[in-house]
């Protein structure tokens, strides 16, 4: 049986933005998202922020399943989720 886990992206208005199966991509997209006001941007996980890296995302979802991290600056946000997918 062959573990496939995905990554699902949304927006501020918990708008779905897409599904991603590369931690690189959505973590490219979820700073897209949130880097467009004058803060800069923190990624939150367990009530704790940290500095966004790729690094740093790699290491939160190692070995975790459903999920949920955070990238915030000012009023924008972006949200990862980490699912698996079920057969």
């Amino acid at each position: 049986m062959t573990k496939i886990y995905t990554y699902c992206l949304f927006d501020h208005d918990g708008t779905f933005f897409g599904v991603y199966s590369s931690l690189q991509a959505i973590h490219r997209d979820a700073i897209k998202l949130c880097n467009k006001g004058d803060s800069r941007v923190v990624l939150e996980y367990d009530q704790r922020t940290h500095v966004p890296s790729l690094t740093k995302l790699r290491n939160i979802l190692k070995g975790v399943c459903d999920v949920r991290v955070t990238y915030k600056a000012g009023a924008w946000s972006a949200t990862i989720i980490k699912t698996k997918l079920k057969e």
